[in-house]
């Protein structure tokens, strides 16, 4: 299997589709959740504590398999784990359907983590590989692919719930998960390793040492942290304001809409800006205000929230990826890197949905946790200041 490592060679738009397709399907499991939220607990007896754990153990899988990037490359490799991923989360999705329970959405969450894992771990190296010098644009491309999913999930699962059920909503998205493992599994073909590439893949690059790899790592943890808040807690938030599940639900979808379309901004002009210091340090304003506009005034700024919200959250999360991969040498570096980077990242990024959680069951509620990430933001323009171009590469 280590022949087919990342090293196929498809026709360039088919390989583009692929990459665009497989990235649809690695948010829908989770954005469909918060918008049924109340009638799943109202179903199940889910509690905050563990709806919270339904966004947090998936996200700590993801990072968990994150730092095993370099392995999972030489094991399965870009054709058979990134089909074997979405084959994965297909079956997560399917299992919310066969058994709607408190512990089976758990369960469910777990095993959909590793799915999405599982291409996360293994789509950078594969980009990187295929799309050489474009590798930063093609990476906002994926990011923005992972966006729209969420955004038709979002939109979708309300109104499917409500004539088909809540666990049949959850389970309708193993469908175009499978279709994406299929076309991936096709368009991937596989040729002979190179020499050079089959050395380089037996001599793995370790980060653990890099100053500049950490610095990366907590920058894209802790922003990552307000995309998992926003996309567990946002629509619940609203809810409990007095608004419906399809009115939060579209919410939600509309915050995703304008995250897709700030990353097609990323991914088009991104080109222009070799010192990335001034973006970094306008979307995380953005950011903040958003999350300010949510603690003063979540109805009568509902948007000028979501304006900010979708083209703050969905700058950051293309951005933090192509930081990262301006300092990869090569692709065998680009996946230790990344996989270090995500690893760690989503680790940290995991907890905050669970703390948001643990403060609505109290009488913070989450009010708190937008105060908390405001903090996150200030902390990150600080940190983001010291990615001047060409320093601390690896």
């Amino acid at each position: 299997m280590s022949s087919e490592r990342t090293s196929s060679q498809p026709l360039p738009w088919l390989g583009l589709l692929a990459i665009v397709v497989i990235a649809l399907n690695l948010r829908p499991i989770l954005a469909a959740t918060g918008p049924l939220l109340e009638t799943i607990q109202a179903s199940t007896g889910l509690s905050d504590q563990q709806a919270g754990l339904m966004t947090t153990l998936p996200i700590f899988v993801m990072g968990l398999c994150a730092l095993l990037a370099g392995p999972l490359q030489r094991w399965l490799g870009g054709r058979w784990g990134i089909s074997l991923g979405a084959l994965v989360i297909a079956a997560a999705c399917v299992g919310r359907w066969l058994w709607p329970s408190a512990g089976s959405l758990i369960a469910t969450a777990v095993l959909s983590g590793l799915g999405i894992a599982l291409v996360q771990a293994l789509m950078p190296s594969v980009i990187k590989d295929q799309f050489g010098n474009r590798a930063g644009m093609l990476m906002g491309l994926y990011s923005t692919g992972i966006m729209g999913g969420a955004a038709f999930a979002a939109a979708l699962t309300p109104s499917v719930a409500e004539h088909l059920g809540w666990s049949a909503a959850q389970a309708l998205w193993a469908l175009p998960a499978m279709a994406a493992a299929l076309l991936w599994w096709w368009q991937c073909q596989p040729r002979q390793a190179s020499v050079s590439a089959v050395v380089h893949a037996a001599d793995p690059v370790s980060v653990w040492r890099s100053a500049r790899a950490w610095l990366l790592m907590l920058f894209f943890g802790i922003g990552t942290g307000a995309y998992t808040l926003v996309l567990a807690w946002l629509a619940p938030y609203y809810m409990q304001l007095g608004w419906s599940a399809t009115q939060s639900g579209l919410l939600l979808a509309g915050i995703s809409v304008g995250e897709v379309c700030a990353g097609l901004l990323v991914s088009l002009f991104i080109g222009r800006f070799p010192d990335r210091r001034p973006l970094l340090l306008l979307v995380l304003a953005l950011i903040a205000l958003a999350l300010l506009g949510l603690l003063l005034m979540p109805l009568s700024g509902v948007v000028p929230i979501t304006a900010l919200l979708s083209l703050g959250i969905g700058a950051l999360f293309p951005l933090s990826l192509i930081i990262t991969l301006d300092h990869a040498r090569s692709p065998q570096h680009a996946g230790a890197l990344l996989g270090f980077v995500q690893g760690g990242g989503y680790m940290l990024s995991s907890v905050m949905p669970l703390i948001a959680g643990l403060l609505r069951s109290g009488d913070a509620g989450l009010e708190l946790a937008w105060a908390i990430m405001i903090a996150g933001c200030v902390v990150l323009a600080l940190m983001a200041w010291r990615f001047r171009p060409q320093a601390g590469q690896g």
